[in-house]
């Protein structure tokens, strides 16, 4: 299929709109990574003339995203619903054209949240008018308009940027979730059950965390670095705060040479991190570790 010159979209973009172009330029990148974005008014479509005086385009190299009534336009009757979304649309068109892509979860759970907040499902969230929602992206989208009034393609650009972090991120944790399976070491401390990894997935960490682990070791197979971390709210048996401070005080005899940084939380113990670039790695084994977690915590 031939490649297509220009995005058209509405002005004041939202995450959808942004979404729909994000999918656009991103995975069907032989069409569309080179194209130019323009903006109408909501509803709109854009004139041969404008194509024509300020694109160097036609009609037919034209595709409207959430706008203009078309295929990727969600706003009419026929393809109105709360599953639909212009992003949805373009979703469902990049499954059909490269079916692998609905085997990328991470892909498929942006979609669904970008159609979720295009038809305001957040108000049925919990606890939905605490100010820390303020931080999710389709509110801090909705600020850009106040700091850059007008400024269409400044908006879209920070949207693009945001959506390429966010789809890393997802990455991340749905290979974090799988590594967790497959390669996660199980034991268990008077303070609950505790997990080993060696993978460079930091995320598998947090994620491990949320499962329910009271403690977890990552080591990085490359770099030789070794994270540990408990969770904020980690006791001990008699209720009071647990810390790391004993495993501080013990790896150091151990493990002399390395660069640990024991954190003042007493949660985390950390030998290396991604801002911390000068650093002599652990030469302890993940199995040494986890031996002396259990010699201290048992």
């Amino acid at each position: 299929m031939p490649k297509r010159k220009l995005l058209v979209t509405h002005h004041s973009p939202d995450l959808d709109a942004i979404g729909g172009v994000w999918l656009f330029k991103r995975f069907d990148a032989n069409r569309y990574a080179a194209a130019k974005v323009a903006f109408v008014d909501p509803g709109d479509k854009i004139s041969l003339q404008d194509c024509e005086k300020n694109f160097n385009c036609q009609l037919h190299e034209v595709t409207h995203v959430d706008t203009g009534l078309g295929e990727f336009d969600h706003h009419q009757v026929e393809k109105a619903g709360p599953n639909v979304s212009a992003s949805s649309l373009v979703y469902d068109y990049l499954c059909q054209r490269y079916p692998d892509k609905k085997d990328d979860l991470a892909l498929a759970a942006m979609v669904k949240h970008i159609t979720e907040i295009d038809h305001f499902c957040e108000v049925n969230w919990p606890e939905a008018s605490e100010d820390r929602f303020m931080f999710s992206l389709h509110t801090v989208i909705h600020g850009h308009e106040f700091i850059n009034f007008h400024d269409d393609e400044a908006q879209l650009n920070f949207g693009l940027q945001a959506l390429d972090s966010v789809y890393a991120s997802l990455t991340q944790k749905y290979k974090a979730k799988e590594l967790i399976e497959e390669k996660g070491q199980k034991f268990s401390t008077k303070i609950g059950p505790c997990l080993a990894i060696e993978t460079a997935n930091d995320e598998c960490i947090k994620l491990a965390q949320i499962q329910g682990y009271q403690l977890v070791i990552r080591k990085d197979p490359e770099l030789g670095t070794i994270r540990i971390k408990a969770r904020p709210d980690s006791k001990n048996p008699d209720g009071s705060n647990f810390t790391l401070q004993a495993l501080d005080q013990a790896i150091r005899q151990v493990d002399p040479a390395a660069s640990w940084f024991y954190h003042a939380s007493g949660k985390m113990l950390l030998n290396g991190s991604s801002g911390w670039q000068q650093k002599k790695a652990s030469s302890l084994s993940l199995k040494e570790v986890i031996e002396l977690v259990k010699k201290l915590y048992a």
